[in-house]
Order: structure tokens, then sequence, then C-alpha cells
């Protein structure tokens, strides 16, 4: 598992690399030395790095980054697939984007279907969404 440095160090790391171009002659905004930082760590942009490095590894018990493959419950149905997008959202939230590996039927009736390929969903630490469906059952579960 791939170890991050914390958001205040990353963002001082930014800071640096701005300082740096600047002083070269070459302005660069403080949003752009962030997405070159994230890069840098390998990582797809910005808010991708700064939820991963905002995770505790203490109680992560898989890593959750773009690419990785998942499975859970969404709607109650099981699934497979792609994390396509994560960022981190205040309160300890993270907003996610999965492709599912096959549709997953999104109805309950008997008599007609709905299959959905890709959602997007918020998620807290443990993976669970905190919007529930009617029957109290949260939209989205990862198997962490």
């Amino acid at each position: 598992m791939t170890t991050y440095p914390g958001i205040e160090e990353l963002k001082a790391q930014a800071k640096r690399l701005r300082q740096a171009m600047n002083d070269r002659g070459t302005a660069l905004t403080h949003s752009a030395a962030l997405e070159m930082i994230a890069r840098q760590h390998g990582t797809r942009d910005w808010n991708t790095l700064a939820a991963l490095a905002a995770r505790p590894d203490a109680t992560a018990k898989t890593p959750l980054f773009v690419g990785a493959h998942i499975r859970g419950r969404y709607l109650n149905q099981p699934f497979t697939g792609e994390i396509l997008s994560l960022s981190a959202l205040p309160g300890g939230l993270h907003r996610i984007t999965i492709h599912f590996d096959e549709a997953v039927d999104v109805v309950t009736f008997e008599s007609f279907s709905a299959f959905r390929r890709r959602v997007t969903a918020q998620i807290d630490a443990d993976g669970v969404s905190p919007r529930k469906t009617s029957n109290g059952v949260p939209h989205l579960v990862l198997d962490l």
C-alpha cells in the first residue's frame, strides 16, 4: 500500500514548487502547483491525492484509489467495478464514481428493470453511504 505525506506537507510541496517556478520566471498558480504535485505522486488530480493523503492508514482495510477494482452492494444489489474518480469532501466523506463490470438492476419490481453501469455517491471512512433507501439500507456499501 502506498503511503502519502499529510495534506499540509503536500500543500507545502506545492508552495515550494510555485515559488521555485516563479523565481525562474514561469508564473504558476497555486491550483496548477497542486495538480503538478498530484501527478508527481502518481495520482490523476489533486482531489484524488488529497483523498488518499487524508485517509488514516491504520483504519483502511482496502486502499481506495482511482483505477482500483472493488466490490460491494449498490441499492442492495451486489456489484464489482472500477473506481473512476475519488475526492475528499468536508466532514470526512468522499465522493466516489464507480463503473460497474456488469450493469446493476436498480428497480426491485418484477414487472420492469432499470440498469445502471456507473454511479456517483458519497461514502464515509468505512465505505458506507450516509444516504439510505426508504427501508433504511445504505445506497452504497463497499467491501473493504
